[in-house]
């Protein structure tokens, strides 16, 4: 017998956001999750916010829109609660109660009348130099939330570990993200094929190393950064690549659409992910299934998450960085088929199958 599926009710109010990881993982795993919840006999509702949520969800999914800001945390942090506990007071009265609120964002709204979960991508704030004040504030923010949550959810054994080590959560599960959103197209052999370099351009993605990068190994294909820019970080990159005369070697192309993505990594020399902090990293999947390259940073998850011979360098180190570039350009074609069954094992139909568990086990135990 199959057992209950919960109603749960998502906190929605940030994914109106750009893509990037947090915006992938949820426009994969809800439309995926939402018909598990509903052969098991519960639902899914999602909160919207300002903006409303960008990517389709099915029709059974009940969408409720709201005034919540995304950009505004002080702001957001007053209204999200209210609105959520509106919606679960109306849901009630109509005889079609919610059991669980999931969200994957802080701070997490007191006083719900409802188990709460919790999913967790990183951990930047504690563990970057993001100032004494700001890391304190960070990590009582974390530590009551996960003390409160039903469950909490991390996307690597990395960040669980993290958790487990510095905030003792009740009970934690591990819904990692996947790769296979992308078609995989045939390699393109191309003399003058790019480095290249997916995800937002913000500081903790480390592109820096990358820039000085090129200036010391004049050799290096260029290099294109494909990705929203978060602040003033495409201009601090434009001037340090003019500074190190490398200038018309970077390309800043911007956030692209998914159709465009299979043909990138296709024909790419080299994907080089370079982060300072990476509680998973999707690129990473999305390139060895593509059969692409592949050079890491060795922080965070990234080493988890693409096994233990991808090459490798230390966040802090140009040399080291060009040098596992080099290596990475001469990977072996069967040891890049052996990377792309590997990445093959991670799907968004069996993440979404532990997370309606987790929700499940969140709600009901």
């Amino acid at each position: 017998m199959t057992a209950r599926m919960p109603r749960v009710l998502v906190s929605g109010v940030v994914l109106g956001q750009p893509m990037g990881g947090v915006r992938r993982h949820n426009a994969e795993l809800l439309p995926r999750v939402a018909s598990l919840l509903e052969e098991g006999g519960g639902g899914l509702g999602v909160l919207e916010g300002e903006p409303p949520i960008p990517f389709a969800l099915p029709p059974e999914v009940e969408r409720f829109p709201s005034d919540v800001r995304a950009d505004a945390l002080l702001v957001r942090a007053s209204k999200e609660g209210k609105r959520l506990k509106a919606v679960l007071r109306a849901a009630r009265a109509s005889g079609r109660p919610f059991d669980l609120v999931h969200t994957a964002h802080l701070p997490v709204p007191t006083g719900l009348p409802v188990p709460y979960t919790l999913t967790l991508h990183d951990l930047r704030d504690t563990a970057l130099d993001t100032g004494r004040v700001r890391g304190l504030v960070s990590r009582t923010v974390i530590r009551t939330a996960v003390h409160h949550a039903a469950c909490t959810i991390a996307v690597s054994t990395t960040v669980r570990n993290t958790l487990a080590a510095g905030f003792a959560p009740r009970r934690t599960a591990i819904v990692p993200n996947a790769g296979d959103h992308l078609p995989v197209l045939e390699r393109v052999e191309n003399p003058a094929a790019p480095l290249l370099h997916v995800g937002h351009l913000e500081p903790r993605k480390n592109l820096e190393l990358l820039v000085r990068a090129l200036a010391l190994d004049p050799l290096l294909p260029d290099l294109w950064l494909v990705g929203a820019p978060k602040g003033d970080e495409q201009k601090r990159l434009q001037h340090l690549a003019r500074t190190l005369d490398v200038k018309k070697r970077v390309h800043f192309a911007g956030p692209l659409p998914d159709e465009r993505l299979p043909a990138l990594y296709a024909e790419a020399a080299c994907v080089v992910l370079p982060s300072a902090l990476e509680g998973f990293g999707i690129p990473v999947l999305e390139a060895q299934r593509a059969r692409a390259p592949l050079a890491i940073s060795s922080a965070g998850a990234l080493p988890e998450v693409a096994g233990a011979d991808v090459p490798s360098f230390a966040p802090d180190d140009v040399e080291a960085a060009v040098s596992a570039i080099r290596r990475a350009i001469a990977t072996p074609l069967h040891v890049l088929d052996e990377h792309a069954e590997r990445a093959a094992r991670f799907t968004w139909l069996a993440s979404a199958q532990l997370l309606a568990e987790a929700w499940r086990s969140g709600a009901f135990s």
